[in-house]
């Protein structure tokens, strides 16, 4: 398989290191606070914007080259520049920013690619409702790898890449080893990839030897938006606070908000989803969650790509191997597509 095309390769995200001589990772430390610059309100006006069939009242202010309007469903601040054109959406109770920026093309074997003109950004805490003019103008000057580049280091091709304490922190990953019934084994989490302890409090997850190198699907969604991100992670679900070990858990419990909600039913309806946010299947043909993705956006053809590791691709992957990678159509993720999560 051909290695996967991005624009810009170079790293700079932060990895933890370890604290001891045994390499060891602590996932849950307090995250930083930041004081916000707060622009001037130079005006406010009422204006009405369309969300689907039903009109909804914004409020838009003027903060200094760029008009801020707050849209409902979800909450959420809409950013423009002096021409009217986006330049970013905050959405409340989410670290998760996505920005206007120049085009990225995300290709990989036997799938159409993604043309993508959306960036995404995570803020250090939760969006509060004040946009951080200074923030969002580094934000927009920013072109190392954001989430949805960095999501593309993972498939198949992908050169090895490590951090600041010598830990491999991306690379071809593998799903995970194969059994005697010659099915891949799930359970590969971001610290078997490390090949390093995983310490929540008091508990230590150990590395599987031979997962090293290898994400399951809700690893790889840890490995990119904990390890890589800076989402605080746990083992098992704490109410919301962090991003928990499996995928139904981190449909239902986990930070951020939910735009879409699980009816059960195949989601047909796309408004509100936004490139970067987690998407939700029951992909086994039962009653529950079984495997999450990362929405990337639309690709040449017109339809809804995401990225998710899969037994059948044998590690994460945008492609059609098996299964399109498509939230549209009738296809096996299409069909089983449930809910999201903006984290």
């Amino acid at each position: 398989m051909a290695p996967p095309q991005t624009r810009f390769l170079e790293d700079s995200s932060t990895q933890p290191r370890p604290v001891s001589t045994v390499p060891l990772v602590l996932m849950r430390a307090r995250p930083l606070l930041l004081v916000p610059i707060v622009a001037t309100i130079c005006g406010a006006l009422l204006v009405f914007a369309g969300s689907g069939t039903m009109a909804e009242r914004t409020t838009a202010t003027a903060s200094g080259p760029y008009s801020i309007t707050r849209a409902k469903s979800p909450p959420r601040s809409i950013v423009r520049d002096a021409g009217g054109a986006w330049v970013a959406t905050f959405t409340d109770r989410t670290r998760t920013v996505a920005l206007a920026g120049p085009v990225r093309r995300f290709e990989e074997a036997a799938a159409n690619p993604v043309a993508s003109t959306t960036w995404v950004r995570t803020l250090a805490v939760p969006f509060a409702g004040t946009v951080d003019v200074g923030w969002l103008d580094r934000a927009r000057a920013d072109r190392s790898p954001d989430v949805l580049a960095t999501a593309l280091q993972y498939v198949a091709g992908s050169s090895d890449r490590t951090g600041a304490s010598g830990l491999l922190i991306a690379g071809d990953a593998s799903y995970g080893p194969f059994q005697p019934n010659r099915t891949r084994k799930k359970g590969a989490d971001w610290n078997d990839f490390q090949g390093v302890l995983g310490v929540y409090g008091t508990t230590v997850d150990p590395p599987e030897p031979e997962q090293l190198s290898s994400l399951d699907c809700s690893g790889f969604v840890r490995m990119l938006w904990g390890v890589r991100f800076g989402i605080p992670l746990v083992l098992d679900p704490d109410g919301g606070a962090s991003l928990p070990r499996r995928s139904a858990q981190q449909a239902s419990s986990a930070p951020g908000i939910v735009p879409i909600s699980n009816a059960a039913q195949q989601v047909t309806e796309f408004g509100r989803l936004q490139a970067g946010d987690l998407v939700f299947f029951d992909a086994s043909g039962g009653s529950a969650i079984d495997h999450v993705g990362v929405y990337l956006g639309l690709d040449t053809a017109g339809h809804r790509r995401f990225i998710s590791s899969r037994k059948s691709a044998d590690g994460p992957t945008m492609g059609d191997l098996r299964g399109a990678s498509l939230l549209d159509g009738t296809g096996l993720y299409a069909r089983s597509f449930r809910s999201t999560r903006r984290l």
